[in-house]
């Protein structure tokens, strides 16, 4: 063996960017076993083969990018690693985005690819930014080429697309456009492709789609998406194995009874589970849901699962799915799906657990027409905090820790506590002692009082939260079931101008809302009748009655509203000498009278 000098043997390997001779390499390579360098050309052929990770890695260095040949000993310390040749070595600007669009569309391969990464690298977590712009300026249509990215069947492109049009998809201007612009054809295809091919970006796709589905003037249109070939008659989404909702139905339905948590598989069913959750939110897609093996699914979620409710997180597949369940139960036309697949056993027990899910759970058993001997001790915490939630959607304002007001609709809390009353009148007057308290009848009346003052002309002053007609009428029917503990009688009994004018009040209010246009039969006999046992009850003293009264009344107060608004109108008629008499027995229709005036 001949021996290299030590100098020589450290110039080796610390030069990187010199050309060594190739007799020198080939020395080396025997010598001291380095690797046998390639040439310019062959490092060029390696660099055109190489693709981007599919994490969107980070840009190179510019100073690595000009090395067209490195030292054998260098090679043998780091791998290289080329960027595609397509992309520039300084950062993209929105400049950029002409170019990269066409090299998008006319390109195949790592050029497109390379492209797609740098437009994804515009709308990344350190350029929000750009985001809206990009979408809604008006410039630029960079949503069409990313929806075609996802028909490649290179990984990389797709990967890179679906990066990009999840951050596209996060600010609530780009929504609109996305879901229901132009391009939302093919963005929505697009995604929905991917994810019936069940490629591995299926999850990425759920997650945009989840996205999009939170703008709820999209939900309909989101999930009504049906292909067909071009020329073809439209097809039902039920009828159409490629559309979205048997997309998702055909996901749930393969997934393993206990995916491997944090695999491919799991990740697409815990998303899809999110955005069916948001698209449950309308009746009219309810109605689709009910009619597919959805429901049964997200019930076996909750029924699979071996986490305690305590430690579900944030949109885990278990808090999804108990959210699905709660959106499909308050819908009549779809809460059958769940009653057959055994919800109520299977989340019933999750009631007693409080919080967040315990909550979500009583208002889905609620929902479900569960007896109420199912509600833990007597009701009282399912009462508390159904009107804890109404009372936080009123005033706009969430509980620390769990949800924000907007989490929850207003008709959902209403239907909620009304369905919480019927359940426990049903099994006997007296278990209504636990819904009626003050607080809660008082609020029920505010938000009756509310719509009424939202919808007469004439009246002055009006609330910061104006409810709905559902919330209204699911409010009226609380109001109706919890009858027997407001009108209680004081004990012992006794007279009470409070009562009488509490009842007069509130009666006229009822029926001042029944009169309303647009209230349904069901509301406007539901407000007459209780109109009608509250008036006939305001002769002797109702604890409950007068103490509801008198919050609603400071609530008004607070708000501005006009006091007499829900005040008798029963006025006297004044009189001279020349009548109207007719009321007295001596004078006739024609107002000559035999009686003297004294």
């Amino acid at each position: 063996y001949i021996r290299i000098p030590s100098t020589l043997s450290r110039a080796f390997l610390t030069v990187r960017s010199i050309d060594i001779p190739r007799t020198t390499r080939r020395f080396n390579q025997i010598m001291v076993s380095f690797r046998k360098s390639k040439s310019k050309k062959k490092a060029a052929e390696v660099a055109k083969e190489e693709v981007p990770e599919k994490a969107a890695p980070p840009e190179p260095k510019p100073e690595e990018n000009g090395k067209a040949d490195e030292g054998p000993a260098a090679k043998s310390e780091e791998k290289p690693k080329p960027a595609p040749a397509p992309a520039p070595s300084k950062p993209p600007t929105l400049d950029d985005i002409p170019e990269l669009l066409k090299t998008m569309t006319e390109e195949k391969g790592e050029k497109s690819a390379a492209a797609t990464k740098r437009i994804y690298e515009l709308c990344d977590v350190g350029h929000k930014q750009n985001r809206v712009p990009m979408v809604c300026s008006g410039k630029w249509d960079v949503l069409t080429p990313l929806a075609k990215c996802l028909t490649q069947e290179s990984g990389d492109g797709r990967h890179l697309a679906c990066l990009a049009l999840n951050n596209l998809s996060i600010p609530t201007e780009n929504k609109r456009v996305m879901a229901l612009g132009p391009a939302s054809k093919e963005v929505i295809g697009g995604l929905c492709k991917v994810i019936a091919e069940d490629k591995q970006e299926s999850y990425l796709c759920c997650i945009c789609l989840m996205n999009l589905s939170f703008l709820e003037a999209s939900i309909t249109t989101i999930l009504q998406h049906s292909p067909v070939d071009e020329g073809a008659s439209p097809i039902p989404p039920l009828d159409n194995p490629n559309s979205l909702i048997r997309v998702l139905e055909k996901l749930l339905t393969n997934s393993p009874s206990a995916p491997k948590s944090g695999s491919g598989k799991s990740e697409g069913v815990r998303w899809a589970c999110g955005l069916i959750k948001n698209l449950a939110k309308s009746e009219e897609n309810a109605a689709l849901f009910g009619q597919t093996e959805i429901p049964r699914c997200v019930v076996e979620n909750i029924r699979n699962t071996t986490a305690p409710p305590s430690r579900w997180t944030s949109n885990s597949l278990e808090d999804f799915s108990l959210f699905v369940i709660l959106n499909l139960a308050q819908w009549p036309v779809s809460k059958d799906a769940l009653i057959g697949a055994g919800a109520v056993d299977v989340i019933k027990p999750i009631m007693s657990e409080g919080d967040l899910q315990g909550l979500k759970a009583t208002m889905a058993c609620a929902f479900l027409d569960a007896k109420w001997e199912d509600f833990p001790d007597g009701g009282a915490p399912a009462s508390k905090s159904v009107s804890e939630l109404m009372t936080n959607i009123v005033e706009k304002k969430g509980k620390d820790g769990q949800y924000a007001y907007g989490v929850f609709k207003l008709y959902t809390a209403t239907k909620a506590y009304r369905d919480l009353a019927v359940s426990a009148v049903e099994s006997g007057s007296a278990n209504t002692k636990a819904l009626a308290t003050p607080s809660s009848v008082a609020l029920c009346l505010q938000v009756v009082s509310d719509l009424v003052l939202a919808a007469v002309d004439d009246a002055e002053g009006g609330s910061k939260y104006v409810p709905d007609a559902m919330s209204a009428e699911y409010a009226v029917g609380a109001i109706e079931a919890m009858l027997p503990a407001i009108l209680d009688e004081a004990d012992p009994p006794r007279v009470s101008v409070q009562s009488e004018k509490a009842a007069g009040e509130v009666a006229q209010m009822l029926l001042t809302y029944s009169d309303i246009s647009g209230t349904s039969a069901t509301a406007k006999a539901s407000a007459k009748k209780s109109a009608d046992e509250i008036k006939a009850a305001g002769g002797s003293a109702r604890p409950i009655l007068e103490i509801s009264h008198d919050l609603w009344t400071q609530y008004r107060k607070r708000e501005g509203q006009p006091l007499d608004q829900f005040i008798s109108q029963e006025r006297g008629i004044e009189v001279d000498e020349s009548g109207p008499l007719d009321f007295l027995p001596c004078v006739n229709s024609s107002g000559e009278t035999s009686c003297t005036i004294l």
